[in-house]
C-alpha cells in the first residue's frame, strides 16, 4: 500500500514523476532545435532538412536495436499513422510560414495543448480533470504572449498552422497509445523511417538542391542526434507512463526554452509581456501536476487506453 501524506494527500507515483521529467527534458531538446533549424533553413530546403535528419535518426536506432529490429504486423497501423502525422504536421507548419509570421505560427501550433483534451473528450469520452482545462488555458495564453507579444494579426498562412495544430495533437495522442502497446525504440524507429521516406519524396519533387553551407551540416547533425534521435525517442518513452493531456502541457515549455536559448545564445530580446508568457506556461506545467496531490476522495484516475 503506497504511503500517503497528511489530510488524505498522496504523492505522484515514481513512474509518473520520472516520465514527466523525461518529457520536460524533451521540451528543452526541442527548444534547442530551433537554433539549428534556423541555421540550416538558410541554405537547405525543408523536405531535404527533415529527410536527412530523420534518416540519420532511423539508422541510429536501427544500429542500436541491431537484430532486434522487428515490427509486428498488429502494430503497423499505429506506426504508419504516427509517421504520416509527423510528416504532415511539419509540412503544414512550413507551408503556413510562407504567408504568416513566425509569431503567429508559434501561437497557433501551441493550440494543440487545448486541442488534445478536447479530442480525447469528444472521441474517446475521457473525463478531463478541471485542472487540465485550466492549465491548458494558461499554456495557450502564455504562448500567445510569448509568441506574439499579445498582438495577434491574422494572415493567410494561419489556416495551415491551425490545421497543423490538430495534426500535432493527433500525433501526441497516437504516440501516447502506441507507447503502451509496443517496444518504444521499435516504434520510434518505425515512425522515423516513414517520416524520412515521405520527406525524401517531397525533396525530390519540390526542393531545389543547392550546396548547403558548411555550418548547415553541423545544424543537421545536431538536429538529427538531439531533437530527432533523442527527443522524439524520449517522447515515446516518457508518454508511456504520463497522461497524454499532461504531456501536451509539458511540451508547451518548448517555446519557453526556445525563447530563453535565443536570448542567451543569439542575443534575441525578451520583452516584459513575453517574460510574463513564460511565467504563465511554467505555471500551467505546475498546475498539471496538481491533480496528483488532490485528496484521494476526489482524485480522478487517468482513463486507460
Amino acid at each position: 500500500m503506497p504511503l500517503t501524506l497528511k489530510h488524505g494527500f498522496k504523492p505522484a507515483p515514481p513512474e509518473r514523476i520520472k516520465s514527466d521529467a523525461i518529457l520536460l527534458f524533451v521540451s528543452f531538446i526541442w527548444g534547442s532545435g530551433f537554433i539549428a533549424q534556423s541555421i540550416a533553413a538558410q541554405s537547405m530546403g525543408h523536405f531535404t532538412f527533415n529527410g536527412v535528419r530523420f534518416w540519420i535518426g532511423t539508422l541510429f536506432l536501427a544500429a542500436l536495436l541491431g537484430k532486434k529490429v522487428r515490427l509486428e504486423r498488429k502494430n503497423w497501423g499505429g506506426v504508419l499513422t504516427a509517421g504520416v502525422l509527423l510528416f504532415t504536421a511539419s509540412t503544414f507548419q512550413q507551408i503556413g510560414l510562407k504567408t504568416t509570421t513566425a509569431a503567429n505560427a508559434g501561437f497557433l501550433t501551441g493550440l494543440y495543448v487545448v486541442i488534445i483534451p478536447l479530442l480525447l473528450w469528444l472521441f474517446w469520452r475521457e473525463v478531463i480533470h478541471w485542472t487540465t482545462w485550466v492549465a491548458a488555458f494558461l499554456a495557450v495564453l502564455g504562448t500567445l504572449f510569448l509568441s506574439t507579444g499579445g498582438a495577434f494579426e491574422p494572415a493567410p498562412g494561419d489556416w495551415y498552422e491551425l490545421a497543423g495544430a490538430f495534426i500535432w495533437a493527433g500525433h501526441v495522442i497516437v504516440v501516447g497509445r502506441m507507447a503502451r502497446r509496443m517496444d518504444n525504440l521499435q516504434f520510434a524507429m518505425g515512425q522515423f523511417a516513414i517520416t524520412a521516406f515521405l520527406n525524401t519524396i517531397g525533396a525530390v519533387l519540390f526542393d531545389r538542391f543547392t550546396a548547403p553551407q558548411p555550418q548547415a551540416w553541423w545544424a543537421v547533425f545536431y538536429s538529427a542526434v538531439f531533437p530527432v534521435g533523442l527527443g522524439f525517442t524520449l517522447q515515446v518513452v516518457g508518454q508511456r507512463n504520463a497522461p497524454t493531456t499532461d504531456a501536451a502541457i509539458l511540451f508547451s515549455m518548448e517555446a519557453v526554452f526556445a525563447a530563453l536559448l535565443g536570448y542567451l545564445l543569439l542575443g534575441e530580446q525578451l520583452f516584459p509581456l513575453q517574460i510574463f508568457g513564460c511565467v504563465l506556461i511554467f505555471s500551467a506545467m505546475l498546475l498539471a501536476q496538481f491533480r496528483e496531490f488532490l485528496p484521494a476522495t476526489i482524485h480522478q484516475k487517468e482513463p486507460s487506453d
